[in-house]
């Protein structure tokens, strides 16, 4: 259900990201929620706030959670100590961050789709050994996610528990709504050239991440009998306790290599994200930059340092400032979010590629870089053919 409603607002709030981008001195695109609050709400303390959030919450919360799934999975499948793993972690992101050695980054840009593309093919090849037992268990998933059972007791604690802990896992997993992925999806050139396209490539990104994925890994750990309510086993290590009861040790193995590569490369792209908010905070100087930097891989080793609850419990209430503040702008700007999408679809409709001109939309133009969204072309022919 959040992948579902995260849909939505990850469109939204992509789409409005590249509607209000702006290019920086070395002609990179740049923007996200703090760019369009400012712009197109004219709210500067509001944007501000927000700024300053996502720099704690990407820049600094976010790595933690990232290094501290990297030590355990290193831990329970390698015996490596978390202090010798975080220390590792932290002098890698270090050269990454600091420009050092560009050739890791290229390395990861090769070794993660890999691993990505390893990791469904393991996953939904479990799911299909045991295909037959797949239909119950998301049943019971689905049971269990909205109360029907506790309800059905006249219960509702356990109901609203799993409910905000869905709500808050959910929305960590794809990040939607928070304003974070804007950031990112701001410095695109969408092809077709218009806000809309970079709208529905974030929203396909969220069912990707969370309907498909997520639900597979699911569906391996219910299918192992590894899981216990309530249980010692949490996190990275109950999801390599599922593979090895599929895979033996070497499941446990393959769960701790590939989530060394995905957190790690999620560690520098979280920088990346409060890497441009410094820059709108300073408006294009790099004065603050060092001190992120310096937080940042200080957060990286604290986090492989501290149980899962911890770090998790910090990123909590990080995603729900950020997220309250970006969801109150999307509700404000969501006029302009229906108009960008049925210009979408007028071409679509016409059977021609979508080309946005931002001189076509005046009740859309103040606070758009105009340089940006002016294509000359023709606009589709609408009328009724048979009239």
């Amino acid at each position: 259900m959040v992948a579902i409603l995260g849909m939505a607002t990850a469109y939204a709030e992509s789409t409005l990201a590249q509607l209000y981008k702006v290019q920086d001195k070395e002609g990179q695109f740049r923007g996200g929620p703090a760019q369009y609050i400012i712009a197109g709400l004219k709210m500067p303390v509001l944007a501000h706030a927000f700024a300053i959030a996502l720099i704690f919450c990407s820049g600094l919360v976010f790595s933690a959670v990232q290094s501290n799934s990297i030590a355990s999975a290193m831990e329970d499948a390698f015996a490596i100590p978390e202090l010798v793993t975080g220390i590792a972690v932290t002098v890698f992101a270090g050269f990454i961050i600091f420009g050092g050695i560009r050739k890791i980054a290229q390395f990861a840009v090769i070794v993660v789709p890999f691993m990505a593309a390893a990791y469904v093919i393991v996953t939904f090849g479990v799911v299909l050994l045991y295909i037959e037992e797949v239909p119950s268990l998301l049943l019971r998933i689905i049971s269990s996610a909205f109360g029907l059972d506790q309800a059905a007791g006249g219960v509702t604690g356990g109901m609203l528990a799993a409910m905000s802990n869905g709500i808050r896992r959910g929305l960590y997993s794809n990040e939607a709504g928070m304003g974070t992925v804007p950031n990112i999806a701001a410095s695109t050139s969408p092809s077709p050239h218009h806000p809309a396209t970079q709208g529905f490539t974030q929203a396909i990104g969220v069912f990707i991440d969370t309907i498909v994925i997520c639900t597979a890994t699911a569906l391996l750990i219910l299918l192992s009998g590894a899981y216990e309510p309530g249980g010692a086993l949490t996190g990275i290590a109950l999801t390599q306790a599922a593979a090895s009861e599929h895979l033996g040790s070497a499941g446990s193995y393959f769960i701790a290599i590939a989530i060394l590569f995905f957190a790690f490369t999620t560690i520098v792209a979280n920088f990346s994200y409060a890497e441009n908010v410094v820059f709108f905070l300073s408006h294009g100087r790099s004065w603050a930059l060092p001190l992120l930097r310096i937080g940042a891989l200080s957060m990286v080793l604290w986090g492989s340092l501290q149980s899962v609850t911890t770090v998790f419990n910090s990123a909590d209430a990080a995603m729900g400032f950020m997220a309250t503040i970006n969801l109150f702008a999307l509700t404000l700007l969501l006029p302009k979010v229906v108009a960008l999408t049925k210009d979408y679809f007028k071409y679509i409709k016409a059977g021609q590629e979508p080309k946005f001109d931002i001189s076509e939309h005046p009740d859309l133009a103040e606070g758009v870089n105009s340089l940006i969204w002016t294509e000359k072309h023709d606009a589709p022919d609408t009328t009724n053919k048979n009239e």
